[in-house]
C-alpha cells in the first residue's frame, strides 16, 4: 500500500523542463541522421524517372539513353521486382514502380542506380516514354460528380437530422473548403540499405513506422520479416508524412540492393519529394444546420468530401477521424454526417499532424462562426452554449460518454487571461476608425481525442537495460522526430528508478530489439511507449528492492529509490552500489515492458464506440489586421491555453503547442497546393509553396499550459501534444474572417475558403461588398 502511495506521488509530481536528449548535437551539427551514416565501401545511389501525365497507359519504354549516360550502373523497372510491386499500407493499390499505367504526375516510373547522386538524378531526366493519355480526374468537385472514390462512402448518424431540421426555427444551407497541405520536414525522404548474410538486409529510414518499412520490403523482395532489420535514430521531421510515404523510397532501394548486392542510398531533392509524396487531404464540405434565436445547433448535415489522389493510402482512417471530429467541442443531438474518399489523379495523400481531425472540427468552427453572425450575437456566446455538458449532453456523435471535459472552465480562463472581451471593444474602435486597415479576433476551442482508431495498433514494447556502473539503456516502440519522444521516455525510466536523466540514454528504434511496433502517430508516442518503458523499469526496480530488503532487512515495499540512493532499513545505498551488488548476486538487471491501452472499441461499420482513452482540451485567442487593399494579413497577438494534463516536460511541451500553432497558420493562411490543368502540382518548392516563416511569428505570443491531471492512467497522468494543437491557429483563420466582416458591419458572413491567402482575402472582400452593394 505504501509503495501505490508513494507510486501515485510520483506521477503526480509536476513534470522537469530538460532540454531535448539531443538539443546539444543538434545545434552543434553532430546529431546522425540517415544521411550522415558513414557510407559503406561501393555504396550506390538512386534516381527516380517520373511520370508526366496524370493519368495515362505506357505504350513503351525507351531508357537505351539513361542505360548509356556517364556513371550508370543499372536502371530498375516494375519488372525487376522480385516480389510485391506494392507499397501500399491498408489495400494493395500503390505500386512502388508504375507497371503500364501512370496514375498521376510524378509518379515513379523507372529508378537509376548510378556512381553519385547527381549522375543519378542526371540519367533519370534522359527516359522516354510513350504514353496514351486516359481521361484525369484532378479535383474533389468532378471525383464526385463521377462517383471516384478509393472507398466506399461512410455515414454516420444520431437521432433524426432530417425531422430536427423541420422542425428547427432558423436553417443555414452552405459550403466551403479547405486545402492540403505538404509536410515539409526538414530532411527529405530517404532510405539506405545494406546487404547482409543468408539474404539478409539492415536499412536505415528516416520513417515513423520501421516496422511497415519490414514489412513492405520482405513484400517486394519475397522474403521473410526476420530477414529485414530497420533501424531509425532521428528523423529530421516527420508531421505523418513518413508514417506509410516512406514505404516506396525504402522498396525501391531495397530491390537495388537486392539485384547488385551492393548497399545502395535514395535522398530525394526537395522538388522531387514534392512531386511524389502525398499530402494533408483537402476537404470540400456542404452542409445544412438548424438551430433556435439564441444559437443552440438542433440539427445538423453534412456531407465532407476529402481528395485522396490516386491511392487508398491511409484516406480511410483519415476520414473517419474527419468524422468524429466534426463535433469538436460541441454536443449535436440529431446528426448525419457523410463521408467521402473521392479519388484523383493526384499524389496519394497522407497522414498529417492532426490526422482529418482539424479537417472535421474547422467545418463545425465555420458553422458555429456563422450561425452567431447570422444572429447578431458575439460568437462567444453561440459557442458556449453549444458546448458538452458534464453530465447531460455528454455523448458525441459516435457514442462515447465524454467524462474529463474541462472546456468550460479551460476557456473562462483563457478569456479573463487573454482579456478577450476588453480588446474585442478596441478592435471595434480600431475598426471604426480605420477604412483601409481592419482587425479581427476569435477564440477558438480544441476537444481532440487521443488514440488510434484501429484498437490493436495501441500497444507498445520496450527493453530497459541497467548496466553495473548505474547506467541506463532504454530502446523503445517509438521514433524521434525532433518531437522529444526519446528525451519524455528517458525522463519517465530516470523517475521510475530514482535516478539522474543524465543516467539514462535512448537507443534507436530497431525492429530486432522492439518488434510488431505501431507507427509513431495519433499523438500516442509518450503514452504507449512510456508507459511500457516504465513497466520495464519498475521490474528492474521490483527486483533491486527485493535484493535490498533481503541484504539489508525490512520489506521490498517500504524501499525508496531517490536522487540516486536506495534507502532501505535506516541504509543509503547508492544506485551503483546497489546495481553492482544485485549482478553478483545473479538479480536480472534488464527487462521488457509492455504496454496495451484500456477500454478501447469500435465498430467501423455503424462508425459507433469509445474510439479514445481521453480528450486533450484547448483554446487559442488569435488578433489580427488585415490590408483591405491587397489582401495581406498580419498576427498580432495569440494566447494560447492547451491542456497537456501533468506535463512530462512543460519545455518540450510548451515548444510542441507552440509550433504547431505556427505549422496550423501556415495550413489556414498561406500554404496553398495549387495544381495546372495538366494536373502537375506547380507549388513544388520553397519558391512557390510557402511555409510560415519565423517573421510571420507574433510579436505577442503567450502560451500556458491548463494545470490539468489526466483522469485517465495515462504516462504520469500527462496528455498529448502532438496533435491537438495543431487545431488552435482556427482561431487566427476566424479572426481574419472577423475582419473582414467587419466591412459589413459583421451582418454579413464573408465566403472565405481556406487557406485564407491574400488572394482568397481579397475574393472574399470582394464578395462581401457586391452583397452589401
Amino acid at each position: 500500500m505504501e509503495d501505490r502511495v508513494r507510486q501515485q506521488a510520483r506521477e503526480t509530481l509536476p513534470g522537469e523542463a530538460i532540454p531535448h536528449e539531443s538539443a546539444v548535437l543538434h545545434v552543434a551539427g553532430e546529431a546522425t541522421y540517415v544521411d550522415d551514416i558513414p557510407e559503406l565501401a561501393g555504396t550506390c545511389y538512386i534516381g527516380l524517372g517520373l511520370s508526366q501525365k496524370a493519368h495515362a497507359k505506357i505504350r513503351a519504354l525507351d531508357l537505351d539513353a539513361v542505360k548509356s549516360a556517364p556513371g550508370v550502373i543499372a536502371v530498375m523497372t516494375a519488372a525487376d521486382i522480385p516480389g510485391n510491386n506494392d507499397c501500399g499500407p491498408i489495400i494493395a493499390d500503390d505500386p512502388i514502380l508504375a507497371d503500364g499505367l501512370v496514375q498521376y504526375v510524378g509518379q515513379p516510373v523507372f529508378a537509376v542506380v548510378a556512381d553519385s547522386q547527381i549522375a543519378a538524378r542526371k540519367a533519370a531526366r534522359l527516359g522516354s516514354i510513350d504514353y496514351e493519355e486516359l481521361p484525369a480526374v484532378l479535383d474533389i468537385a468532378s471525383g464526385r460528380h463521377q462517383q471516384s472514390w478509393v472507398l466506399p462512402p461512410m455515414q454516420l448518424r444520431r437521432g433524426d437530422a432530417d425531422s430536427a431540421l423541420l422542425q428547427s426555427p432558423l436553417k443555414m444551407k452552405s459550403g466551403f473548403s479547405v486545402g492540403g497541405q505538404e509536410q515539409f520536414y526538414l530532411e527529405g525522404q530517404i532510405s539506405y540499405v545494406a546487404p547482409k548474410e543468408d539474404g539478409c538486409f539492415h536499412l536505415w529510414c528516416s520513417t515513423q513506422h520501421p516496422t511497415e518499412m519490414q514489412h513492405v520490403v520482405a513484400h517486394a523482395l519475397g522474403i521473410d520479416f526476420n530477414q529485414v532489420v530497420v533501424e531509425m535514430r532521428r528523423m529530421g521531421g516527420g508531421f505523418g508524412g513518413k508514417e506509410s510515404q516512406s514505404a516506396i523510397f525504402a522498396c525501391i532501394v531495397s530491390v537495388a540492393a537486392y539485384r547488385l548486392k551492393r548497399p545502395v542510398k535514395l535522398r530525394l531533392d526537395r522538388d522531387d519529394d514534392i512531386m511524389v509524396t502525398g499530402k494533408r487531404h483537402g476537404f470540400d464540405f456542404d452542409y445544412e444546420v438548424g438551430y433556435d434565436d439564441s444559437g443552440l445547433i438542433r440539427a445538423a448535415k453534412i456531407d465532407m468530401a476529402a481528395q485522396a489522389g490516386f491511392s487508398a493510402d491511409l484516406t480511410g482512417p483519415v476520414v473517419t477521424r474527419a468524422v468524429c471530429h466534426f463535433d469538436n467541442a460541441y454536443y449535436l443531438g440529431d446528426v448525419a454526417i457523410d463521408a467521402y474518399s473521392v479519388k484523383t489523379n493526384t499524389q496519394s495523400n497522407t497522414a498529417f499532424r492532426g490526422f482529418g481531425g482539424p479537417q472535421g472540427a474547422l467545418a463545425i468552427e465555420y458553422i458555429i462562426d456563422s450561425i452567431a453572425r447570422e444572429l447578431g450575437k458575439e460568437p462567444q456566446e453561440v459557442r458556449k452554449l453549444n458546448f458538452y455538458d458534464r453530465e447531460f449532453r455528454n455523448t458525441t456523435p459516435y457514442g462515447q460518454v465524454i467524462d474529463d471535459n474541462v472546456i468550460h472552465e479551460l476557456v473562462a480562463d483563457l478569456e479573463q487571461g487573454s482579456d478577450y472581451y476588453a480588446r474585442r471593444q478596441a478592435v471595434a474602435a480600431f475598426n471604426r476608425e480605420n477604412p483601409v486597415l481592419r482587425k479581427g479576433i476569435a477564440l477558438t476551442p480544441v476537444k481532440f481525442g487521443i488514440s488510434f482508431n484501429v484498437v490493436h495498433f495501441n500497444q507498445a514494447g520496450a527493453l530497459v537495460h541497467v548496466y553495473t556502473d548505474g547506467s541506463v539503456l532504454v530502446n523503445h516502440a517509438g521514433t524521434e522526430m525532433g518531437q522529444g519522444l526519446h528525451t519524455k521516455v528517458s525522463q519517465v525510466v530516470a523517475l521510475e528508478l530514482g535516478i539522474d536523466f543524465g543516467q539514462v540514454r535512448a537507443t534507436a528504434n530497431d525492429t530486432s530489439k522492439v518488434a510488431n511496433t505501431s507507427a509513431t502517430a495519433a499523438s500516442t508516442g509518450s503514452d504507449l511507449n512510456g508507459k511500457a518503458a516504465q513497466d520495464a523499469a519498475r521490474q528492474i526496480r521490483n527486483r533491486l528492492a527485493q535484493f535490498a530488503a533481503e541484504r539489508y532487512g525490512g520489506s521490498a515495499a517500504e524501499v525508496v529509490f531517490e536522487n540516486g540512493l536506495v534507502h532501505c532499513a535506516g541504509n543509503a545505498i547508492r544506485f551503483a552500489e546497489l546495481v553492482n551488488a544485485a549482478y553478483e548476486n545473479r538479480v536480472q538487471l534488464w527487462s521488457d515492458g509492455f504496454y496495451k491501452t484500456p477500454g478501447l472499441n469500435w465498430d467501423r461499420e455503424r462508425m459507433q464506440g469509445s474510439p479514445f482513452y481521453y480528450f486533450a482540451y484547448g483554446a487559442a485567442v488569435s488578433e489580427v489586421v488585415i490590408d483591405t487593399l491587397t489582401g495581406e494579413f498580419r498576427l498580432l497577438r495569440a494566447d494560447i491555453l492547451h491542456d497537456a494534463g501533468n506535463s512530462i516536460n512543460p519545455a518540450i511541451d510548451i515548444g510542441q503547442i507552440e509550433g504547431a500553432f505556427i505549422q496550423g497558420m501556415g495550413w489556414l493562411t498561406s500554404e496553398e497546393l495549387c495544381w495546372n490543368d495538366e494536373g502537375r502540382l506547380t507549388t513544388h518548392a520553397p519558391s512557390t509553396y510557402k511555409i510560415p516563416t519565423v517573421t510571420d511569428c507574433p510579436p505577442v505570443f503567450n502560451t500556458r499550459l491548463y494545470q490539468n491531471h489526466n483522469v485517465r492512467d495515462t504516462i504520469l497522468r500527462s496528455k498529448a501534444v502532438g496533435e491537438p494543437p495543431l487545431l488552435l491557429p482556427f482561431s487566427v483563420f476566424f479572426a481574419i474572417r472577423d475582419a473582414i466582416a467587419s466591412l459589413a458591419d459583421n451582418r454579413i458572413n464573408p465566403p472565405l475558403r481556406a487557406p485564407a491567402t491574400a488572394e482568397a482575402i481579397l475574393d472574399a472582400i470582394e464578395a462581401l461588398r457586391a452583397q452589401v452593394t
